[in-house]
């Protein structure tokens, strides 16, 4: 009856490694750009080899074979898809190193593993990086701050429903 009294929570979601946040839909590659799994934001690594940390407290619940995909789950309940690059599943796990196993809990800002930029570059593999938030009923706004930003900056705020 007075859901306007409710205030909705927030979280904020920090850069997992240094580089120029762009607009989804510039990724090359239509299950992105289109949105077809969820809205987010993508990364433009900038040259050499990066380190990806955690963008919030929460759980590692996912790194794929390869290296080249993570999975996390906010304390809030948020399902965010890291995928390093474009078509370098191809890769078969060169020019990416795995610090963690998971499942596992994660504090923002801690290591989850390491990729090499010119390496992707180098094998002919676009190294821009959708991060998409995937569990897209439980959030009610996603505001993305574009540009230049370091590891740990804050990248987005999500309004939860």
């Amino acid at each position: 009856m007075f859901n306007f009294l409710k205030k909705s929570k927030s979280i904020l979601i920090k850069m997992p490694f240094e580089g120029d946040v762009v607009d989804l839909k510039t990724v090359p590659d239509q299950v992105f750009s289109q949105k077809m799994i969820g809205d987010g934001f993508a990364i433009l690594p900038k040259a050499g080899i990066h380190t990806v940390c955690s963008p919030c407290d929460g759980q590692l619940i996912q790194i794929f074979p390869t290296n080249h995909a993570i999975g996390i789950k906010s304390d809030e309940g948020i399902e965010m898809l890291i995928h390093i690059g474009i078509d370098t599943v191809e890769l078969k796990g060169e020019g990416f190193e795995r610090l963690l196993e998971p499942p596992c809990p994660l504090k923002a800002g801690q290591a989850i593993l390491k990729f090499d930029e010119a390496a992707i570059k180098a094998l002919n593999k676009a190294s821009i990086t959708p991060v998409v938030f995937t569990e897209m009923k439980l959030i009610k706004t996603i505001s993305v701050h574009y540009g230049a930003l370091k590891t740990g900056d804050v990248v987005c705020e999500i309004t939860l429903e």
